[in-house]
């Protein structure tokens, strides 16, 4: 594949309409009060959510609509309640405040459990593994294990669970005597940090396993794994602290999914493999 044709698949990922950075400013809701949620989603006959379509295999534009992992998951839930839903295609660095600020109902999109959200957002049962991994360019043997990131430049999603977990492994390298990264680049989504790797402005992309798994089967010869940079862990949905009742009904369907194998088959339909989904035991201690 050329690096014309490569730029060329990634940008596909990437074309969005501009004019949803505006709508997180211009919509409103008020918050329900706390275990109404549900109420209300049946009382309207309508659900709202804030999804980040630029996550593939999760959520993405194929065709000018929003598909996916995570939208067919939506689409199994918002079939058992029976109501009209809208749902908001937004950029990542505005769905968790946009979720807080009351702009739609919860997040369905992809969030890393990460120590700092927990505290903040209701989260869901997984529906994904979550651990954080390093992507390289095919070919370069500069990079032979983990560690050889040292002194290299890092890209990840602006405001991603990508962030911090970048920052924590470049504090192990620090601490065994290892120089750090050259630097670190931010891109506005991920598939941003692909072309930027494949045309060499960084040298690995620090993000979820399932996410970079797919990206080098779907790219042989152009990308490859090369290690973990931290802890097994998950990704689910969240609500606002308060919309518990939501929370648990999105967790009993997932759960449901898991049980009746459907959510398995959607696995292997978008990653090719599956993952472990957890009832318990997936969020650090203080979590909501």
């Amino acid at each position: 594949m050329t690096t014309h044709s490569i730029g060329t698949a990634i940008e596909r990922w990437l074309t969005r309409g501009l004019a949803v950075v505006a709508m997180t400013a211009a919509l409103g809701t008020v918050p329900a009060a706390a275990g109404e949620m549900m109420d209300k989603i049946r009382s309207t006959n309508k659900v709202t959510v804030g999804t980040e379509a630029a996550f593939p295999p999760f959520e993405f534009i194929e065709d000018g609509k929003i598909v996916g992992y995570g939208k067919d998951i939506l689409t199994y839930i918002i079939d058992d309640l029976g109501v009209e839903l809208e749902q908001l295609d937004l950029p990542w660095q505005g769905i968790l405040p946009g979720l807080l600020a009351g702009k739609f109902d919860f997040v369905a999109t992809t969030v890393s459990v990460r120590p700092e959200r927990v505290i903040k957002y209701a989260y869901t049962v997984p529906i994904s593994e979550g651990t954080t991994w390093t992507m390289k360019r095919a070919g370069d043997d500069s990079i032979q294990s983990i560690d050889d990131i040292s002194g290299k430049v890092v890209g990840t999603q602006l405001a991603s669970a990508g962030v911090p977990a970048a920052e924590e492994f470049e504090a192990t390298l620090k601490a065994k005597g290892m120089a750090g990264f050259a630097d670190t680049k931010l891109y506005t989504s991920y598939p941003e940090s692909y072309l930027a790797l494949a045309n060499g402005e960084v040298d690995v992309v620090v993000q979820s396993l399932p996410n970079l798994a797919v990206v080098v089967k779907q790219q042989p010869g152009v990308f490859a794994l090369v290690g973990a940079v931290g802890d097994k862990s998950y990704m689910g949905w969240v609500t606002r602290p308060e919309d518990t009742d939501l929370r648990d009904y999105i967790s009993s369907k997932l759960l449901e999914m898991r049980d009746n194998g459907h959510l398995y088959k959607l696995q292997d339909k978008w990653f090719g493999f599956r993952m472990e989904i957890p009832s318990e035991g997936y969020l650090p201690e203080g979590a909501l």
